[in-house]
């Protein structure tokens, strides 16, 4: 595999963003090399396209692969391991909100809760327990129509998308 100008620009962008959102630099890295290869590739050919030590590439993908977004490809007559990215870029975009929920929301969600539980037999004032409920409300509304809306089928959620603010026309005016 030959990487163009454009291809590794899109490779260094992506381990930026990824830093961004909290994943390893090169472990986003693999990822964008997977996601842009024709065919999957074993871990020695990803190690040698992105000029990084096998041993890091090794970790990638198994981050990669708790995400869901990377998965094992054999091929006849080789005995390594190839690798491959989802394909489909709304899938990927699905696996990575769903694990951010798992990991970030979710737990958010139980800290709120305990925390409010505490509140109400600690003497935390009803300003403060006001707040947290408050909070909490918001976060499990949030959760509730991501989870509602993860359920729609691909056209339906793919409409929502496009429509964005102009679904504020279908809603009732105040």
């Amino acid at each position: 595999m030959h990487l163009t100008e454009s291809m590794q620009a899109f490779i260094l962008h992506w381990g930026e963003m990824g830093t961004k959102w909290g994943m390893n630099r090169s472990v986003a890295q693999i990822h964008a090399l997977l996601h842009l290869s024709n065919e999957p590739l074993p871990a020695e050919d990803i190690a040698d396209l992105l000029g990084i030590a096998r041993s890091n590439v090794s970790t990638g993908i198994k981050e990669l692969q708790l995400w869901g977004l990377v998965k094992v490809s054999r091929k006849l007559g080789d005995r390594r391991d190839h690798f491959i990215a989802l394909r489909d870029v709304f899938d990927m975009a699905q696996q990575v909100v769903e694990g951010r929920r798992q990991r970030e929301f979710l737990p958010t969600i139980t800290a709120v809760e305990e925390a409010l539980d505490g509140a109400r037999s600690d003497g935390t004032s009803p300003e403060i327990q006001e707040r947290m409920k408050a909070t909490l409300d918001m976060v499990q509304s949030f959760d509730k129509w991501y989870v509602e809306v993860r359920r729609l089928p691909r056209t339906a959620q793919l409409s929502l998308l496009k429509l964005g603010a102009q679904i504020a026309k279908l809603l009732p005016k105040r």
